[in-house]
């Protein structure tokens, strides 16, 4: 399980951006039954608990595109009884989530994204098993990092083809997970948005869009490791499990 806290940035001097945000989570997501659950915790803060980690990418990157937000991310244990909230959760993954927000927020030109390991107390540096989550939590992080600096040098028109291909090559079913930006997709995106082939095209090579959808999974992947590293045999990692928060 996962835990992302996400934090408005400059809200002191902004509208509140959380309700819209969280509008675009259940788009992106919607809850139901092993999906994203969302709310705001604290002032112009986001918290959720997420089960995907491809949701988990969707979501980080997301709010680095929105480029008004601090994203943390922890890995570790999760107990969330039945339908309670967010705030009403317990765990490793809780506190995990706490440091990364506040590690983004230290990152200062560095893309605002961290992901940090819910450690026991007493594990940190004496087991092997919670070392390794550490180190792939950080590989996790150096990858995300990286895509999310891909996502934040998109141009405002490099966006319009990149969402028209996202669109039309979504699967069937809704999830944001589309496939390469096929020759037909190109070509049809270019008749919608008034430009020629060779535009897309040139659009899609300079945007860095089929390297992120490569390198997505591989920061999924991690993701999942550090799970599996972290939460021995399933322990704490749904509903009704136990975890100190």
């Amino acid at each position: 399980m996962f835990v992302m806290t996400i934090d408005q940035r400059g809200s002191t001097g902004d509208l509140d951006r959380v309700p819209g945000f969280i509008e675009q989570i259940v788009r992106l997501h919607p809850a139901g039954p092993g999906g994203p659950v969302f709310e705001r915790s604290v002032g112009d803060e986001v918290q959720g608990v997420v089960r995907d980690a491809d949701a988990v990418v969707d979501i980080a990157l997301y709010a680095l595109r929105e480029g008004y937000w601090y994203v943390g991310i922890g890995v570790g244990t999760v107990a969330l009884p039945g339908a309670a909230s967010p705030r009403e959760g317990t765990g490793t993954a809780f506190v995990a989530a706490r440091k990364a927000v506040e590690r983004a927020k230290a990152a200062a030109s560095q893309v605002p994204l961290s992901v940090v390991a819910g450690i026991m107390a007493g594990e940190a540096g004496g087991s092997a098993q919670a070392g390794e989550g550490e180190r792939t939590c950080a590989k996790a992080e150096a990858v995300l990092r990286l895509l999310g600096r891909l996502v934040q040098e998109r141009t405002e028109a490099q966006w319009r083809v990149v969402d028209a291909l996202r669109h039309l090559d979504a699967a069937p079913h809704g999830a944001s997970r589309p496939g390469p930006a096929r020759h037909g997709s190109q070509k049809q995106v270019a008749k919608e948005l008034g430009i020629t082939e060779q535009s897309v095209s040139r659009t899609v090579l300079r945007s860095g869009w089929q390297e992120e959808w490569a390198a997505r999974p591989a920061a999924s992947l991690l993701l999942d490791l550090a799970r599996v590293q972290l939460v021995p045999d399933g322990e704490g990692a749904g509903a009704g499990d136990g975890g100190d928060k």
